[in-house]
């Protein structure tokens, strides 16, 4: 217990150091210099990983020169700035933004699997990888969101540069996705609640099909369907089970 009491300590001041350290980031004016100087400087600091005056001296710009030459590629980088941040927020307003500023700009693309990326991550649980906890039960509404942002990408933009990644990612969310709706369906076990149990099964058996809850959820829609005095039900989930795992 005391070792796990300092664990959650030593976090703590971690935490608190790394928001002293953002907080200490310099907090002064943008100086009064001319766009091409400023957004040399902004670049910079984007690359070496200074994300927070990367976004100052971006944000000074898309201010200052809201119709300039660098306007675009000024809110695409302001983008990855908030991103690399976890500014959720200010990342999705602005992706938003420039996708309905600019529905044809080459780079709309980019702005889409960004926008994937930043739901993704804002789905990203930093206490559950740090200590290894399996929180499949949590809130999936980034997650759903990620998926719909990375399918319509494939949709609109098939050929794009980004097009692999965001299928690869999709599978990913699938799984994510469907051990969710499979610890739903397992906590209305839990609680006899056997109609409810059937049903959210039946929705991962018909949504993610290709997914390893398969199998757990035709065993779920079995087990209630025989609680429930659905025989015929029953025998088919466990015909299209042993379809699917002869092996058992």
């Amino acid at each position: 217990m005391a070792k796990q009491s300092s664990l959650w300590l030593t976090l703590t001041l971690t935490l608190a150091l790394a928001a002293t350290g953002c907080s200490s980031t310099s907090k002064n004016d943008v100086p009064d210099e001319a766009p091409e100087v400023l957004y040399q400087d902004a670049r910079e600091r984007l690359q070496a990983g200074n994300y927070i005056r990367a976004a100052e001296l971006l944000e000074a710009m898309d201010s200052r020169y809201p119709f300039g030459a660098y306007s675009n590629q000024v809110q695409l980088d302001l983008i990855y700035a908030y991103y690399k941040q976890d500014d959720t927020v200010r990342a999705l307003a602005n992706i938003d933004r420039f996708i309905r500023l600019n529905p044809n700009h080459p780079s709309v693309d980019y702005a889409r699997y960004m926008r994937g990326l930043t739901n993704m991550s804002a789905d990203y649980n930093f206490f559950q990888n740090l200590f290894n906890i399996d929180r499949a039960d949590r809130d999936p509404t980034y997650a759903r969101q990620a998926f719909a942002d990375f399918r319509q990408l494939l949709r609109q933009h098939p050929d794009s540069v980004y097009a692999a990644d965001a299928k690869a990612r999709m599978i990913s969310l699938k799984n994510r996705l469907a051990r969710y709706d499979l610890a739903v369906a397992n906590y209305y076990v839990k609680r006899k609640a056997w109609l409810a149990a059937a049903n959210r099964a039946k929705f991962v058996v018909e949504t993610y099909p290709d997914t390893e809850q398969l199998k757990p959820a035709l065993e779920i829609m079995e087990q209630a369907y025989n609680k429930l005095g659905l025989t015929e039900m029953a025998n088919h989930a466990k015909a299209v089970l042993k379809a699917n795992y002869p092996a058992g």
